[in-house]
Formats: C-alpha cells, sequence, structure tokens
C-alpha cells in the first residue's frame, strides 16, 4: 500500500471516529439534561427552601346575592346559594384571607326604606358565602341601610355567628372604625373600611350602630393608629361614580392621603366596573374592583370584574396580581 492511500485511509478513519464519539458525547449531555431535568420536576422544586414564608390575600369587588341572582339560585340552583360561586369557589379557597364587599343586609327583618335599587339577602345565602370562603366581609357601602336599622343589625349579627367578620361597620362607633387585624404567620395585617355614600345618619356613634363614614382627617388619624398595631395597613373605600371607566379627582385624593398617612394597599369598590390599579410612592392603589357577583347584564363592562391576588412575603406586600374574569348568564363568576 503506497503512503498516499495508507494516508487517506488515516484520515477517514479520525473523521468518522471523530463523529461518532462527538454523536455519543452529545447523545449523553442530552440524557444528563433530560436526567437533571427529572430530578428537578414540580413535585422536587416545591420542597427546596423558600425565603421567608408567603400570605395570600385575595381581594374582590361588589357582591349582591338578591333580584336576579336570587331569580338564578332558585331556578337553576335548587334554591342552593353556592350555585353563584360553583365556578370560582376552587380558586378563592386557595386564599390565606378572602375579602369582598357585601351589598347590603343579609336579613329577613326591616322595611324597605332605600330607593328601587334596594337589596335584602335571604339568610341562607350566608351559606354560599361560607361556602366560597370569605373571611372579612366590608359593610361600609351605600346598600347596608336599604331595610333600616333593624335588618342592618340583624345582618351584623349573623355574619358574624356565620364565622365571618365584618368590616366599616358595627354596634357603636368602635366596632365600625377601628382597624380589624388578623395575625398569620406572625405577621399582623390591619383592615380597615369607610364609605362617603348614604348619608351621614348612617354614621356609627357611640352607642349608635351603624358604618364608619369616609372624613379625611379621621380616616387618617385611623390609619396611623392601625400602623402603630399592625406590620400592614390595607384600607378599603366605597366611593367613586357608577360605571365611571376612570377614577374621579376625590377617589385619587382620598386614596392618595390613605397612602401617605402609611396605608400599604388600598381597595375600592362601587363603580361596579374596573377601574385602573395605581402605583403611588411604591404602594397601589386598585380605585375599582369592578362587580364580583351581580345581576348588572347591560353592559359587558358590568358582566366582568377584577380579582386582587396579594402576597405578602417577609412582612409587606411583596406582589399585586390583578386577575380578571367574566360573569356568565347565570350571574356567576368565571376565570
Amino acid at each position: 500500500m503506497n503512503k498516499n492511500l495508507q494516508s487517506f485511509l488515516f484520515f477517514l478513519t479520525f473523521i468518522f471516529a471523530a463523529v461518532f464519539f462527538s454523536n455519543f458525547f452529545i447523545f449523553g449531555i442530552k440524557k444528563f439534561e433530560k436526567e437533571i431535568t427529572k430530578l428537578y420536576s414540580a413535585e422536587v422544586l416545591v420542597s427546596l427552601p423558600e425565603k421567608g414564608k408567603k400570605t395570600t390575600l385575595l381581594f374582590v369587588g361588589d357582591i349582591m346575592l338578591d333580584r336576579g341572582v336570587k331569580y338564578m339560585v332558585e331556578k337553576y340552583g335548587n334554591g342552593d346559594y353556592k350555585f353563584p360561586f360553583l365556578k370560582i369557589a376552587d380558586d378563592l379557597k386557595k386564599a390565606d384571607v378572602l375579602i369582598g364587599n357585601l351589598e347590603g343586609p343579609i336579613s329577613d327583618k326591616g322595611k324597605k326604606v332605600g330607593s328601587i335599587y334596594s337589596f335584602r339577602m335571604d339568610p341562607k345565602s350566608i351559606e354560599g358565602l361560607k361556602f366560597a370562603g370569605f373571611d372579612i366581609l366590608s359593610v361600609a357601602n351605600n346598600h347596608v341601610f336599604d331595610y333600616g336599622r333593624e335588618a342592618m343589625e340583624d345582618s351584623f349579627k349573623r355574619l358574624r355567628e356565620a364565622g365571618i367578620d365584618i368590616l366599616g361597620g358595627g354596634f357603636n362607633e368602635k366596632e365600625a372604625c377601628e382597624p380589624l387585624i388578623k395575625e398569620i404567620e406572625e405577621i399582623k395585617i390591619a383592615f380597615l373600611a369607610f364609605t362617603n355614600l348614604g348619608s351621614t345618619f348612617w354614621s356609627a356613634e357611640k352607642g349608635k350602630s351603624g358604618i364608619c363614614w369616609l372624613e379625611k382627617e379621621k380616616m387618617e388619624e385611623k390609619i396611623k393608629e392601625a400602623k402603630k398595631m399592625a406590620d400592614i395597613v390595607i384600607v378599603s373605600f366605597h366611593f367613586g361614580e357608577e360605571y365611571f371607566s376612570k377614577p374621579t379627582e376625590f377617589q385619587a385624593l382620598i386614596s392618595k392621603s390613605a397612602i401617605d398617612a402609611g396605608a400599604d394597599l388600598v381597595i375600592g369598590h362601587h363603580p361596579h366596573v374596573i377601574q385602573e390599579i395605581e402605583n403611588y410612592k411604591g404602594k397601589y392603589i386598585a380605585y375599582s374592583l369592578g362587580n364580583f357577583i351581580f345581576d348588572q347584564k347591560f353592559s359587558d363592562q358590568t358582566m366582568k370584574g377584577l380579582m386582587l391576588k396579594v402576597l405578602i412575603r417577609d412582612g409587606k406586600i411583596s406582589e399585586v396580581i390583578p386577575i380578571e374574569f367574566k360573569i356568565n348568564e347565570f350571574y356567576q363568576p368565571t376565570i
């Protein structure tokens, strides 16, 4: 065999060996990557330690279980008030604390003293709220007095007996306006609620039941007091103009004043439509979460809303996540 042919065969052998071993090496790397992926699957990752303990709060907007909603419960839900919550309950129950705004009393007492748009929810509706997992319901709004003081007080009593805390209302001014404090994972969270809608006649006083009326100076004072008692202060406002997609100047003024006074988060409701979420000085203002359960099928805007998922870690709010949903033809919120 001449030297040229021998060199050529050696060269081919070298090329073949190089290709073979490179493919073997690449195959080995891919197999290794697959094994690593299996090793760090979701089951393994959830067991890895996280920095700080996490608490999840979930806020929703206006809840009304009368009128058209009641009709749907009776016609399609066999009278079971779990019906409005069936499509979303699993998502709600993932929260450590679930908070909403209850638009009207839950009672079979009192007489209608409000407008034609007055609500009084069947006492059985509490079972639906319990099923959904509500921990706190704000009652500082313009419908709490629709059937007078008797129905309002009956509603307060029924909610408390069901293990649901009321916010922004009570049998006296102290109960209505003092912060509600929840301690979770050694973190104290203070909740306050105010409204300027309705009548000052509904305002709670010493020895008189009612709601916490919104006055700027009083609100700022209550927030400063709450800040001394808790790590995080969250303020709920029932304010603004119905069906306005943008917050009013008053909403912006009051919300920013609350942040300046020490609030860490502001939650708004009443407009029945979604309004913007603003970052103000590193704190968040959700001006209106819109409807959660309501029978206002006259527009697309009133048939959707926001849930606000708030994550707390290391004693402060670490993340605010808006989750949009739609309300179906049976008035059930559905993600």
